[in-house]
């Protein structure tokens, strides 16, 4: 469809799509999949399909930023996606760098790297902590970037945080064990401090998410999108939105 047609659909069905922003999420997780399948499709390396994830996500920030979303969390590039091949490996922690420094030096989101930087060469750790807090004193959207992240991980992380910081305190292990309650961990996780997300989406098909904020997405809504990352569109991301304002949230209960 031609771009200027493209948009008239689009900004005809956005006042039927969606409900007042009061319902919105405040918080939204995304798993930026696809991108190795999206390039094979053409014939290409996995590499260029990294290369056209990335560029994808300062337009999808921009949609976030229109809806006045407070926190976006974008799932980069897991543990488990680690034992890749070393040369494609190399590739995507190159094109990572890029990214997350393209997103830094554009000033206008807040940055926050989550996940196990010691598990990552100490160059890239070391780029990415610089990026993220060159970003510190920027007001508006705040973006988890998460890289070597694993929601086990993370868990585990918050759990051994949480033991350290009673120990240092002097409590004996009886008194530990008394303590510790839901709050106490989730002080502890890389998220601590923002809302839990309300809304997390899929791109790719596939439909589950794989350890991702695994604490925080108890009880999230979950959206799974056909569209490989690199193909997602604004319109996508609308229909996204509808599907959250239209559900009755329970929130468990």
């Amino acid at each position: 469809m031609p771009e200027a047609l493209y948009r008239l659909y689009e900004n005809r069905r956005l006042a039927t799509y969606l409900t007042p922003p009061a319902r919105l999420p405040r918080h939204i997780g995304v798993i930026l999949d696809g991108n190795r399948r999206w390039a094979s499709s053409f014939g290409e390396t996995a590499a260029t399909g990294h290369r056209r994830g990335a560029a994808k996500i300062a337009e999808f920030l921009g949609w976030v930023e229109e809806w006045r979303i407070e926190v976006v969390t974008l799932w980069m590039l897991s543990t488990d996606n680690l034992g890749r091949s070393s040369e494609e490996l190399e590739a995507l922690l190159e094109i990572i760098q890029d990214a997350v420094q393209a997103l830094s030096a554009a000033r206008r989101w807040r940055l926050r790297v989550v996940g196990r930087l010691d598990l990552l060469p100490d160059d890239v750790a070391t780029t990415l902590r610089h990026a993220a807090e060159a970003t510190a004193e920027v007001e508006g959207l705040e973006v988890n970037v998460a890289i070597g992240y694993g929601g086990r991980q993370e868990i585990a992380d918050a759990v051994r945080a949480y033991l350290a910081a009673q120990a240092a305190s002097g409590a004996s292990a009886a008194e530990i064990a008394e303590r510790v309650d839901v709050d106490s961990i989730a002080a502890h996780l890389y998220t601590a401090g923002q809302p839990d997300p309300e809304l997390v989406i899929r791109t790719s098909g596939e439909q589950r998410i794989g350890g991702f904020l695994m604490w925080q997405s108890a009880h999230s809504e979950l959206y799974f999108c056909e569209a490989y990352w690199p193909d997602f569109r604004r319109v996508d991301f609308l229909r996204a939105l509808r599907d959250f304002t239209r559900r009755k949230r329970r929130l468990g209960r």
